[in-house]
């Protein structure tokens, strides 16, 4: 194909793109899964939020030392974002509410969450 044929034609998404607009649904993702907001990022970050937004649109490159810090805030491995690392089983709506909800909690709080569990499961057998 000629130049002259192509005039006209927007060219086919570069795969650079494809994998930052993939990066950045799974950053804006991982932030909603924890119910953080972008202004609480941004100031871990120490960046304004609107970076965050940007990022989380794909318009804004992420750097690699930014990279490693969302993902210490996020709790996932860097790999989760770049799409190295399968991803996991999706959980219903249900449970992931109640992960929420539970890493709020004290550790004693937790242990006893944990008990209550157990004993849910037991009741449930008999």
């Amino acid at each position: 194909m000629s130049d002259v044929q192509r005039v006209g034609r927007p060219p086919p998404p570069a795969a650079k793109e494809i994998d930052r607009q993939d990066l950045a649904k799974r950053l804006k993702d991982a932030r909603e899964y924890l119910e953080l907001s972008q202004d609480e990022v941004a100031t871990a970050l120490s960046v304004p939020r609107s970076a965050i937004s940007l990022i989380e649109t794909g318009q804004r490159r992420v750097e690699a030392l930014e990279l490693q810090r969302l993902a210490a805030i996020y709790q996932r491995p860097i790999g989760h974002f770049t799409g190295e690392d399968p991803e996991p089983a999706a959980l219903p709506e249900t449970v992931q509410h109640l992960a929420r909800a539970a890493a709020k909690l004290t550790d004693r709080d937790r242990e006893e969450l944990v008990r209550f569990a157990e004993f849910l499961q037991l009741r449930g057998r008999t």
